[in-house]
């Protein structure tokens, strides 16, 4: 697993999460640990490497 740190898109607040860098695409939704709203998560590996991190706001 490896940690990663970002800003929450909803109360510009830093959170971390831990990913699993043994799945090259992926995407899924997890509640912002400060203000709890949903969060979509976009993360990219490449041997085991993060190479890319997207985070969008469902509200929109």
């Amino acid at each position: 697993m490896v940690e990663h740190f970002f800003q929450c898109p909803h109360c510009w607040e830093e959170i971390s999460m831990l990913l699993d860098p043994s799945i090259a695409y992926q995407v899924y939704v997890e509640d912002c640990e400060v203000c709890c709203n949903p969060i979509e998560l976009y993360p990219r590996f490449d041997n085991n490497e993060l190479v890319s991190f997207e985070v969008l706001n469902l509200d929109q």
